[in-house]
């Protein structure tokens, strides 16, 4: 594969950019699902959640289904909140933590309940205009028929082996072919489509109450990891 050039000797600008509607995000493939929302007729928050979940496919270096979520949002009539951060597993003690004089970034340890899915749930609940399940279809297609890995994300990638190549189900889900993907290399997920296609179709109730709620509650269970479907 040819090397790729990312420093550039001479200064260059960007113009302005005139539009009805704009979607940032770090990722042009997850910003481009968004529009696709935008132009199907949906509104700020279908584009919102089609390009937070194509970005867990694009950018998993640092976003996933299993994370985290926030948003502030203006409703037309007040500035809302919501916190999709995950709580402890109920089986998580503070005696579990003694004696660590830091938190821990792998491992079960380091897990909480998931809430993005929660949010997506809820943010669609209260303002969405498309089909819930055409949220997905961007993120789904990324992960079935492959994307393109960015420069950074390729990067990041292969930085963190070091940190995490002693959890088993990391290496299996994210080095298949025992190396991280290269700058441009077409990459795909076809585990993560089938999962995203699942939370789709039943509206994340699969995720949460259903098959993947028992998947997780299952391989936690195995694997020493305190997280069980009733947190969920």
């Amino acid at each position: 594969m040819p090397s790729i050039t990312y420093e550039f000797p001479y200064a260059s600008k960007k113009l302005p950019v005139f539009a009805a509607n704009v979607v940032a995000s770090s990722q042009h493939l997850a910003a481009t699902a968004g529009l696709r929302m935008m132009a199907r007729g949906g509104n700020a928050v279908d584009a919102a959640i089609a390009s937070a979940i194509a970005i867990t496919v694009v950018e998993p270096t640092m976003n996933g289904i299993g994370a985290d979520a926030f948003c502030i949002l203006w409703d037309g009539q007040k500035l809302v909140g919501l916190n999709a951060s995950g709580h402890s597993p109920a089986l998580m003690t503070p005696d579990q933590f003694k004696g660590q004089d830091k938190m821990p970034n792998v491992g079960w340890g380091s897990v909480t309940t998931p809430g993005a899915v929660s949010l997506w749930m809820e943010l669609h609940k209260r303002y969405g205009k498309l089909p819930f399940a055409d949220l997905f279809e961007p993120g789904i297609k990324y992960a079935h028929d492959g994307f393109r890995v960015s420069y950074m994300v390729a990067k990041q990638w292969d930085r963190a082996i070091d940190r995490l190549k002693g959890q088993e189900s990391w290496v299996k889900a994210f080095l298949p072919n025992g190396r991280a993907p290269q700058p441009g290399e077409l990459w795909k997920f076809p585990d993560q489509a089938r999962t995203l296609t699942k939370i789709a179709e039943s509206k994340g109730e699969a995720f949460y109450r259903g098959e993947l709620a028992e998947a997780m509650d299952k391989y936690a269970r195995e694997t020493g990891g305190a997280l069980r479907k009733e947190d969920l």
